[in-house]
């Protein structure tokens, strides 16, 4: 299940959040961040309040291969 950590800047004050979803997507197109589902848009987040947003769900971790190890 696709999971996203929204992560704002310390001098707003607000809180951290994680959405996720079984059919949730992520768009990035004119200065916003849409966080959309099967009905429709489910979040919106102007991209110039520089927030960072991180996929975090597991299916993404699983994804990535393991960095090598030094012997």
């Amino acid at each position: 299940m696709p999971a996203y950590l929204i992560i704002h800047p310390r001098e707003q004050r607000k809180d951290d959040a994680v959405i996720e979803g079984d059919d949730l997507t992520l768009t990035v197109t004119d200065g916003w961040a849409l966080f959309t589902d099967q009905h429709g848009i489910c979040l919106a987040i102007p991209t110039g309040l520089g927030a960072q947003i991180q996929r975090v769900d597991e299916d993404q971790e699983s994804d990535q291969e393991p960095a090598p190890q030094k012997e």
